[in-house]
């Protein structure tokens, strides 16, 4: 039996030769991986003594012959193939333990070059890897230093099965789809949307289920040339049961909620909709104000703050029943209170407040076929908010507009958010209606809309939103403009003393 080994991640890979030439394995290798190899003290031999033939272009041409793809490719069980591997002097190589240069980390480096970039795309990886895994019936192909010992276990007990090739197969061109995707999106950066598009995604969480426990669930993370691990994918659980799909969905819409506010800031979700969101220079304060706005919706939910947790905010928030608690970090002391609670999960992610400046694009699915869009941001340079009624709003009527404005990009649409004192007070949301999204925040905020400043995701395409609000006594609107009926919606407002702003940016929320 006769083996190829030649990787960039060299774990395990001394005890794996080690173990393949214990069976009597002929291993052969190429430059760093046969030097490592030789240091380890294991028997390896040159890939030239096949080729009969040195490797040359500075080491891009090593595999790259007849000698070692006909080895790999001929079909066992056809007799002509084998005849032509003797008149042609060629032996069968049986197994193929390859893994590619490091692309996204080179690429990932800051200031690497496009000379740099070329140089780290495998050429000869690929094509032996795609060439063991397309004869896998009679070629074991090792990708991932996990399977090594599973492969030693097979071969000591006389062989791999089909199904363990065939995984292993699998394994090998998903690991090659990967590698080109990441070259892809490197040579493609700048181009969002390009004719063909490959997502690359390896699975960090099976989950106990989906959606609902009848569906299955598992969560991935994206590769992203230049980003890394984000999101929270590089979030750390540090206590509570395992998160589930539903966890993850809230704990991703509560981030991304608070990461869009400078003050500190706490929201608390609940089926990825805000029920409770403020900001305050005092933390607990901010958590007080954001529980306050729906005490009851609250209970069982997610908790989100955009600073660490204080020991004054952690007691607080200790008082209440919730899901789950993500922040930048936690008090060594909040963290021993907290993880009192079984059944609090509590998720650290570091870089919370860089969510949503990656290149990532936003993925939704519909049947056939997948939608994508860029995030919805936008810088405060291009913000440019004008007054369209006749009475300005005062400062603190602002500051709570643009509260109620960052905070309805978070509701799904329809969207109404009332608040006051940089508080969430009512949000109506999901529904067909404007008006209904407009009475179902009014009665959420019931006598404190008196005074409060409102956020509206989209126009006002009649008046009568702009009336059920101004009656409920709210002093200030900042809606997108654009419908039809604006004048119609400005002349209600000026008819109830209302400050309208008008933004030019709407946030639909699907």
């Amino acid at each position: 039996m006769r083996a190829i080994v030649s990787v960039s991640d060299k774990s395990g890979l001394a005890e794996f030769a080690r173990g393949l030439c214990d069976l009597g394995v002929d291993v052969y290798s190429t430059g760093g991986t046969k030097k490592g190899l030789e240091a380890a003290g294991i028997r390896v031999r040159s890939v030239s003594e096949i080729t009969g033939f040195p490797e040359i272009l500075d080491g891009r041409v090593k595999t790259l012959h007849p000698a070692v793809h006909g080895g790999i490719l001929a079909k066992r069980n056809l007799p002509r193939h084998l005849e032509e591997l003797a008149k042609n002097k060629i032996q069968p190589i049986d197994l193929i333990a390859v893994n590619l240069y490091p692309f996204v980390q080179t690429v990932s480096r800051e200031g690497v070059t496009l000379d740099d970039a070329l140089e780290n795309i495998d050429i000869g990886g690929p094509t032996m890897i795609r060439a063991a895994a397309k004869n896998f019936p009679s070629v074991i192909v090792v990708v991932d230093p996990a399977d090594y010992s599973m492969v030693l276990d097979g071969l000591k007990k006389g062989g791999l099965n089909i199904d363990e090739r065939k995984r292993l197969a699998q394994k090998a061109f998903q690991h090659v789809a990967m590698y080109d995707t990441a070259i892809a999106q490197y040579l493609g950066q700048g181009d969002l949307f390009p004719e063909n598009k490959t997502i690359a995604l390896k699975r960090i969480a099976t989950l106990r289920y989906g959606e609902n426990p009848h569906q299955k669930g598992a969560f991935y993370a994206e590769q992203i040339i230049g980003v890394g691990v984000s999101g929270l994918a590089a979030a750390r659980q540090l206590h509570g049961p395992e998160l589930s799909f539903n966890n993850y969905l809230d704990l991703d819409a509560a981030a991304n909620v608070v990461k869009d506010f400078d003050l500190p800031t706490v929201a608390i979700i609940k089926h990825t909709n805000p029920c409770g969101l403020a900001s305050h220079q005092d933390l607990a304060e901010a958590y007080r104000r954001a529980l306050s706005g729906d005490p009851v919706s609250a209970f069982g939910g997610i908790v989100a703050c955009n600073q660490p947790v204080s020991l004054a905010a952690g007691e607080e928030i200790n008082k209440t029943h919730f899901d789950a608690i993500i922040a930048p970090g936690f008090d060594s002391r909040v963290l021993e209170m907290l993880k009192r609670k079984a059944n609090l999960r509590i998720v650290e992610l570091p870089d919370l407040m860089a969510l949503g400046r990656s290149p990532a694009l936003d993925v939704r699915r519909v049947s056939g076929g997948l939608l994508l869009q860029t995030a919805d941001s936008f810088g405060e340079a291009e913000f440019k908010p004008r007054v369209v009624s006749r009475r300005a709003p005062t400062e603190a009527e602002l500051r709570d507009m643009f509260f109620a404005w960052k905070a309805v990009k978070h509701v799904k649409s329809n969207a109404i958010v009332i608040a006051k004192d940089q508080m969430l007070l009512g949000m109506g949301a999901g529904q067909p209606n404007r008006v209904v999204s407009a009475q179902l925040a009014v009665n959420r905020a019931g006598e404190a809309a008196k005074g409060a400043a409102v956020g509206s995701d989209a126009f006002f395409p009649f008046p009568d939103g702009v009336e059920l609000l101004a009656k409920a006594g709210v002093t200030a609107i900042m809606e997108p403009g654009g419908s039809v009926k604006d004048a119609d919606a400005i002349a209600v407002a000026d008819k109830y003393n209302i400050a309208m702003v008008f933004t030019g940016y709407r946030h639909f929320r699907h």
